[in-house]
């Protein structure tokens, strides 16, 4: 395993993503239970595959966490950071899988498909344990956290068909410009 330096280029690429992932996240479609749905998982997909795992991971949270620190979430901004690296984790996990070879539309669909269930997984615990240090005992917490799953769902969905659709022009464009490929 070769060791990888940070340069100029890595850290504008990290900046440039986190950017993305902050404007991702901007744009935000309302739900009914106060959350919103937004783009912001999609952008962290992309550079966990496109700058591979530690420096994708990194720039997604930071772009979670700024946005987070810039619109009264402050609070969340740790844990959208540790999420990042989880989702994004699992999304490298499943590239591993597939001996570092994306080389097809289903695979980048497995690949966002079950970086989205590391996503539901995370919300479902991160909610049940909000509510249960309001006072409530585990299962109505894990019952009400499921209720608050639709924006994390849409988000989910959102992933998939983005990145499915992006993923293999960015990749061809990021290689042509770089000279280089993350995986």
């Amino acid at each position: 395993m070769s060791t990888q330096k940070i340069n100029t280029q890595s850290i504008v690429l990290i900046a440039l993503f986190a950017a993305l992932t902050f404007v991702g996240t901007m744009i935000r479609i309302p739900m009914p239970t106060g959350a919103f749905a937004h783009l912001g998982n999609a952008v962290l997909l992309l550079a966990v595959l496109l700058l591979g795992y530690k420096k994708g991971a990194l720039a997604g949270g930071l772009g979670f966490a700024i946005f987070d620190l810039l619109n009264d979430y402050a609070i969340e901004a740790p844990y959208f950071i540790l999420e990042s690296f989880i989702v994004g984790g699992a999304a490298a996990l499943t590239v591993l899988t597939f001996q570092r070879k994306i080389d097809s539309i289903q695979k980048i669909i497995v690949i966002a498909a079950v970086s989205s269930f590391a996503k539901i997984i995370m919300t479902q615990l991160k909610n049940t344990v909000g509510i249960m240090l309001t006072g409530s005992d585990f299962s109505v917490a894990f019952i009400s956290a499921i209720s608050k799953l639709l924006p994390t769902i849409i988000n989910t969905f959102t992933t998939i068909i983005i990145v499915s659709l992006v993923y293999f022009p960015l990749k061809k464009q990021f290689e042509k410009i770089f000279n280089r490929s993350a995986f």
